[in-house]
């Protein structure tokens, strides 16, 4: 199941399986991307607001000497709310590709529908109203010279793609968004599907804090029964209704564990299907009175 992937409306193959690297310490994250590609990994997902892309970029280069080649490696990067305006969004990619060391990404996502003024380091502040299909439309322009491969979303509700698939020239390749079994947001991801949209789940294995789904005892007992942890339960659950998982860790042996996923029966499938618990771990909009339809709970 590791070696799995989808295909973009580009034509394009992407892993089903990344290392996240947000909240990742820069130092740690220059070994976390160098045991990911060791074990197998073959897409990494990072972003300007993660503040480590110098280090991710030192990790690839790294490799690279070694043997592997960029061209199997599936690079996401994410354009941050600050760059929404027209004259900014390709000084947003520049930034991203010179940190990383790199001619393009193989995935460019604007990371939330909405914009700070230039210059915002800190979510939320200094908001300011850039239209967000002018901001695509700079993103068209970055997959049509090649350093973006494919353009896609973040953080996008079923109203916002509406309006993209309505109007915009080019399509979102991917939506990535949080998804766990205790936020599964399944009109979501059957909406993604239906027009052909990936989805990408950041958080795949759930919140930090309670409740928790790696503590859920419907969980606990596939795992224990399928001889995986709940990690893997969780992110084989992902996997196996063809969404992208990338889980993030800086410790060797979970990052390696979180690459030996296994699949599950029907029955465990409709198991974890049937948890009523939910939780959003990651509620910004929500906090920001922004987009009040947001929630696909």
């Amino acid at each position: 199941m590791n070696e799995r992937t989808v295909t973009l409306n580009t034509g394009a193959k992407m892993p089903i399986i990344g290392l996240g690297t947000f909240l990742s310490e820069p130092q740690k994250v220059y070994e976390a991307v160098k045991k990911a590609l060791k074990v197998g990994y073959k897409h990494i997902d990072c972003a300007y607001y993660y503040k480590n892309e110098k280090e991710v970029g030192k990790g690839l280069q790294e490799c690279f000497k070694e043997g592997i080649k960029r061209e199997d490696i599936f690079i996401t990067s994410k354009l941050w709310n600050a760059f929404h305006r027209s004259e900014l969004v390709a000084k947003g990619l520049e930034k991203t590709l010179e940190d990383l060391q790199l001619d393009y990404v193989d995935l460019y996502l604007i990371h939330w529908p909405f914009s700070q003024k230039p210059g915002s380091e800190k979510f939320g502040e200094n908001l300011e109203e850039v239209p967000i299909l002018d901001t695509w439309k700079e993103m068209e322009k970055l997959y049509k010279s090649g350093k973006a491969k494919a353009i896609g979303v973040s953080n996008f509700n079923i109203n916002l793609l509406k309006d993209f698939i309505e109007k915009a020239e080019i399509k979102p390749a991917v939506n990535q968004v949080e998804l766990h079994p205790y936020l599964p947001q399944q009109k979501l991801v059957d909406f993604c599907h239906a027009n052909n949209i990936q989805v990408t789940a950041y958080c795949p294995l759930g919140r930090a804090s309670n409740p928790k789904d790696l503590d859920d005892p419907i969980i606990n007992e596939i795992a224990k029964k399928n001889n995986m942890t709940p990690a893997q339960v969780a992110l084989s659950w992902n996997v196996q209704r063809n969404v992208i998982v990338i889980p993030k860790s800086v410790t060797p042996s979970r990052i390696e564990e979180n690459f030996q996923i296994k699949e599950l029966n029907k029955e465990d499938i409709d198991k974890i299907n049937s948890i009523t618990i939910r939780s959003r771990g990651v509620d910004h909009l929500k906090h920001l009175n922004l987009f009040p339809d947001y929630a696909d709970l």
